[in-house]
C-alpha cells in the first residue's frame, strides 16, 4: 500500500477515517478526539495545503498523517532542542483499527521524517495525548526525546512533546 498525498475527493473518508479512530480509542477510554477534533475545518485545511497523507484500501482512507510547519502557540515555552533550525511537524497521525498492528502507523511515521527532511526541516516536532500509551510508545521507540507538556483546553489529560533531529 503506497503512501500519497491525499485530494480534496478524500475528505469525505478522511473524515470518516478520524470518527472511527476517536470511537475506538473512546472504546479503550482514551478521550484524545472527539466530535470537536479533528473536525472538518481542520482536514478541509489540511488537504487545501497538501499537508495530509494517506494510505487507501481502494478508495477508503485506512491510515493518514499530516505533515508541515504549524505549531501550537503552547509550544513556544517548551525547551525544545532544536532552536536555530527548522522544524516540521507531525499532526493527525491515524489508523484505521481494522488496520492496526500491521507496521501501517510505523509507515506513516518513517515518511512524515522522509518528507521533512525533504522539505528541509531540521528536525520533527509534535505533541502526544498522556492518555494514549500506544502513542506514546510508538514515538519512544522511533527516538523521539520528550521535551514537555503542554495542556490544551476541554483535555482533561496534558500532551507530552517530543522532538527528533533529522
Amino acid at each position: 500500500m503506497e503512501i500519497l498525498q491525499l485530494i480534496k475527493e478524500d475528505r469525505k473518508s478522511l473524515t470518516a477515517l478520524y470518527r472511527t479512530v476517536a470511537a475506538d480509542l473512546r472504546r479503550d477510554g482514551v478521550y484524545q478526539w472527539d466530535q470537536f477534533y479533528p473536525n472538518r475545518f481542520v482536514i478541509i485545511g489540511d488537504v487545501k495545503r497538501g499537508a495530509v497523507f494517506g494510505i487507501r484500501d481502494g478508495v477508503k482512507v485506512i491510515g493518514a498523517v499530516v505533515v508541515d510547519r504549524r505549531q501550537s502557540g503552547r509550544y513556544n515555552s517548551l525547551p525544545w532542542f532544536d532552536r536555530t533550525g527548522d522544524p516540521v511537524c507531525i499532526h493527525r497521525l491515524a489508523v484505521h483499527p481494522a488496520y492496526q498492528g500491521q507496521g501501517l502507523g510505523k509507515r506513516l511515521l518513517q515518511f512524515a521524517e522522509e518528507q521533512a527532511q525533504s522539505a528541509g526541516g531540521t528536525s520533527i516536532r509534535l505533541d502526544v495525548f498522556t492518555g494514549n500509551p500506544a502513542a506514546v510508545g510508538m514515538y519512544r521507540r522511533a527516538g523521539y526525546a520528550e521535551v514537555g507538556a503542554i495542556r490544551y483546553p476541554m483535555r482533561k489529560a496534558p500532551y507530552l512533546c517530543f522532538e527528533k533531529p533529522l
